[in-house]
């Protein structure tokens, strides 16, 4: 189950610096994580998990494979991307194919670094790249409703139900409000089959100099005021600094972090914080091979979540045997748990929940 974040922007703003810092961070990984890069502007990375070591250590695993996100750096907009300006249908082709956005602004000052708009303000940037988004959506709409509104006049029934699900995401596109503000409850499901860009969860991520890395600035401070008010998640970063740590050893990156006020860094929050955007949790499988975690929707039962590990597992699932994290460490492994009647047999309708640790019987 593969889940992806594109990375977007305006030139200049530090994407591809970010970028190219998660890849060559997820390479230097390479000895105990496993990367790939699939083509030159997309890289998969690990998500970083506490939990994995603790797990391995009571296990006696002899390696750790963690659940990773795919993140892609998407071609450069600027303003007119929608009628196809700049690399505007290259950049719009690629953002439909993402899970998720994670829009980088810039809240820094540089006068080396010039700024396609002649300044630095994150939130009209932002309303830049959404109002090229917004207007690509509802062209896509008005050119997929011509085609129902003659078959809903005729009493078609599909045609009907479309269109109920179109009209209101329309207006709030044609009032400059994005389409995911006005899905029908229940119709998430079905409004994602339009391909919508602006339906997409959104991460803001505010790319700081490296003076503000810890505390931000009152450019950043605009970006999580428009997040909040939006719903959406932000973070802060200094692209420069997550450079500079992408080419220090493993070893140096801790004391380099603390040395600048950082708990971690700022690609590990990125990484963290596209998981959460995307709704996923972490289940984990635990053995004296391996110690994996492994990446499922919130709300999955329990035959899903093992399809996620081969489809044969979904297919002759019997049952799960459950052992909660915290359970799992605090006695000690499978054979405390059981003992201490902390283990679970559950069925086809167990909810998988974050941190299970579990061992799926199956038969095909």
């Amino acid at each position: 189950m593969g889940f992806n974040c594109g990375i977007v922007g305006l030139p200049n703003v530090g994407k591809s610096t970010l970028f190219n810092a998660l890849t060559q961070t997820a390479a230097a990984q390479a000895a105990n994580y496993p990367f790939c890069t699939i083509e030159p502007n997309v890289g998969r990375v690990a998500v970083p998990d506490p939990r994995l070591e603790a797990l391995s250590r009571i296990g006696k695993s002899q390696k750790i494979i963690p659940t990773s996100l795919e993140f892609v750096d998407i071609a450069g907009l600027v303003r007119g991307a929608s009628k196809g300006e700049g690399l505007g249908n290259q950049f719009l082709a690629n953002i439909r194919e993402v899970d998720a956005i994670v829009h980088v602004l810039r809240c820094f000052e540089d006068g080396d670094v010039t700024h396609v708009e002649g300044s630095v303000d994150p939130v009209r940037d932002a309303e830049t790249v959404e109002t090229e988004l917004m207007l690509a959506d509802l062209d896509s709409l008005e050119k997929r409703a011509q085609g129902l509104v003659k078959r809903a006049r005729g009493g078609d029934k599909e045609a009907v139900a479309q269109m109920a699900l179109i009209d209101p995401i329309k207006a709030a596109l044609e009032a400059g409000r994005p389409a995911r503000t006005a899905v029908p409850k229940g119709e998430e499901a079905a409004a994602a089959k339009l391909q919508l860009m602006t339906t997409k969860p959104v991460l803001y991520v505010a790319n700081v100099e490296e003076s503000s890395a810890a505390t931000g600035n009152a450019f950043s401070a605009r970006v999580f005021e428009k997040a909040k008010a939006e719903g959406a998640l932000a973070v802060v970063v200094s692209a420069a600094i997550e450079a500079e740590i992408s080419q220090m050893p493993e070893g140096d990156r801790g004391e380099f972090l603390s040395s600048l006020g950082l708990e971690d860094s700022g690609l590990d929050r990125i990484i963290r914080a596209g998981y959460a955007l995307l709704g996923l949790i972490t289940y984990f499988t635990v053995g004296p091979k391996e110690t994996r975690a492994w990446t499922i929707l919130k709300g999955m039962k329990a035959p899903q979540a093992a399809g996620v590990i081969h489809g044969d597992f979904e297919r002759g699932f019997i049952a799960s045997e459950t052992i909660a994290y915290d359970d799992y460490i605090a006695l000690g492994g499978e054979q405390g748990a059981k003992e201490a009647g902390k283990m679970r047999v559950e069925g086809k309708e167990y909810v998988v929940k974050d941190g299970d640790v579990l061992l799926f019987r199956f038969n095909v």
